[in-house]
């Protein structure tokens, strides 16, 4: 049964730090696209980052990249967001999102279509930044 579960949900000030954790189970640790999305109501689901499990190779669209970073524990299967520098406008429902095999993501050099339906995801949770 695969689940996925974040946590780290909170509020903070622009300019702050926060860290959002996806625990994976049901997955292997390897060979699998983790990524990061975040979706504010009436918008569309965009990608934040993504890493390729078995090498760690991540991708990170320019919007974030300097400001956020995605990692993976092999040995706990929990993908990482931590998020710097906050925006107001980086306020959103954050979801984490796994695939089987590293061609969803190219192996780990382009964020997975979030429409896929290989894609299988967490209940998301929420970041406020005021």
């Amino acid at each position: 049964h695969v689940q996925l579960v974040e946590s780290g949900r909170g509020s903070v000030q622009a300019g702050g730090s926060l860290r959002l954790s996806c625990k994976a189970s049901g997955f292997p640790s390897s060979n699998i696209c983790m990524a990061w999305f975040r979706q504010v109501p009436g918008q569309e689901r965009e990608g934040v980052g993504v890493v390729y499990t078995s090498d760690g190779r991540t991708y990170l669209p320019d919007s974030v990249k300097g400001r956020f970073t995605v990692s993976h524990d092999n040995a706990r299967n929990t993908l990482v967001l931590q998020m710097n520098s906050l925006k107001v406008e980086n306020s959103a429902n954050y979801y984490c999102a796994a695939a089987r095999g590293g061609l969803k993501c190219a192996w780990g050099r382009a964020l997975p279509p979030p429409g896929s339906g290989d894609l299988h995801w967490g209940q998301g949770t929420q970041v406020t930044v005021s």
